[in-house]
């Protein structure tokens, strides 16, 4: 579960988070919503403990600074940044010796084979593209099994099949009972995995839906999301 209270960051006098305060709980899929400069990886990065915010935030009932939170937690960074001298197989041994795993071996063999990483676990990480980049930050994230996981635009790079591999991953973790936070601009790309959406513009939550009320409803999510990006906010 993570709980978010009144978050907010401020660079000087931008707001790039006004006073942000949603849960997510376990088992539950949320998708941070919104244009560019909405303030969707500002709070990720505020999540993960990568910046210093005003507010509350707790992944499990730890704040999410403590040792306790960071052991639990997963982040797939928006621009993945792996370690140029390491192999592909490298950085699932460093993650695990960060994490003290025991038998991790079989669990990075099979997340490698899924992303179709085999092939390349010799290769440095510099060599690789950006896409292979991208899935070997996911590999390293999900390697410790966390109860939570942000994905800042995790899609963006991914070739067809590692797409499909990832949307089944979501499944499968939300089956276990792993809170997830996606952040995207393309709704689109996460109509079929999103239990909850939260739609950003300039650094607040301009609307909140579950998928029941949008079911139950009717109400077209696409519009509604357009509504408040191109300017005419207050939805509720």
């Amino acid at each position: 579960m993570i709980n978010v209270s009144h978050l907010t960051k401020k660079y000087n006098r931008f707001k790039a988070n006004d006073n942000l305060t949603f849960t997510v709980s376990d088992g539950e899929t949320a998708v941070l919503a919104g244009p560019n400069g909405a303030g969707k990886s500002t709070a990720i990065k505020c999540i993960s403990g990568l910046l210093r915010f005003d507010g509350e935030i707790e992944i499990c009932g730890y704040k999410n600074k403590s040792a306790q939170a960071k052991r639990i937690l997963g982040y797939v960074p928006e621009i993945p940044a792996p370690y140029e001298l390491l192999t592909v197989w490298e950085h699932m041994e460093f993650i695990a010796r960060a994490y003290r795993l025991e038998n991790w071996e079989n669990r990075a063999g099979e997340l490698m084979r899924r992303f179709e990483l085999m092939d390349k676990r010799d290769k440095l990480g510099k060599e690789l593209s950006k896409g292979m980049q991208q899935k070997i930050s996911i590999c390293c994230a999900l390697l410790i099994e966390p109860k939570v996981v942000l994905f800042d635009e995790p899609l963006v790079g991914l070739d067809p099949h590692a797409i499909k591999e990832l949307k089944l991953m979501f499944g499968e973790m939300k089956e276990k009972g792993t809170t997830i936070i996606i952040s995207t601009h393309m709704l689109e790309s996460v109509e079929d995995i999103w239990d909850r959406v939260f739609i950003m513009m300039n650094g607040r939550i301009e609307a909140e839906r579950s998928r029941k009320q949008v079911e139950e409803t009717g109400e077209n999510l696409n519009e509604l999301f357009f509504r408040i990006t191109e300017g005419r906010t207050g939805e509720e």
